[in-house]
């Protein structure tokens, strides 16, 4: 079908005027392609439900655990891996404010800051959220097509929530620990 901007027209999730790498939490969840159930299944162990996780699950995990060593001013805070969607905290601690970034240039490093290794000569622009985001699809995709034949891993965009207060990033660490638990009642359970 040829693009038609009356009918095709995608609404923007994220908030108007915001920059997204400005310091601060974000909550990501990210789904897979038609919520398939790629990366494991919940196990029921007496009480408890816990997430086992398949080879595709544990590529899942590491890719995500490796985001730091991408990104130098990320901290990783609660994250989990369920069968069709992943849940995470991402925390920018450092950010450059948007007039001062250059996208034909690569910006000096901060060296007065205990955040960046002295050694650190230059720093990517590209230090948003949707930019961290897209280079964590796009390392767990490029591994299922090199290993699988699961060609589409995700579905399109991401959910992203920014935190802005400790009541709200509390009750999101809680949802996101204790997800495997309530996964027949998640909005991202899909029945088989």
């Amino acid at each position: 079908m040829k693009y038609n901007p009356n009918l095709h027209h995608r609404r923007s999730v994220r908030l108007k005027g915001y920059y997204y790498s400005k310091s601060a939490l974000y909550f990501i969840t990210i789904c897979c392609y038609k919520r398939e159930c790629f990366f494991g299944e919940i196990l029921k162990t007496g009480k408890e439900q816990i997430m086992h996780l398949s080879q595709s699950g544990r590529v899942a995990q590491n890719g995500w655990s490796q985001i730091p060593c991408h990104y130098p001013e990320v901290v990783l805070h609660e994250f989990v891996v369920m069968p069709n969607h992943i849940h995470g905290i991402i925390e920018i601690v450092d950010s450059l404010p948007a007039d001062k970034l250059s996208f034909n240039e690569p910006q000096r490093a901060n060296v007065d800051s205990p955040l960046q290794p002295q050694t650190a000569e230059f720093k990517s622009p590209s230090r948003t959220i949707g930019s961290i985001v897209r280079g964590y699809k796009i390392g767990v995709t490029k591994w299922h097509r090199t290993n699988t034949d699961i060609y589409n891993v995700w579905q399109r965009s991401f959910h992203d929530h920014v935190i802005k207060n400790e009541k709200s990033h509390f009750k999101i660490s809680n949802y996101i620990i204790n997800n495997p638990d309530s996964w027949e009642d998640d909005m991202f359970f899909k029945k088989p």
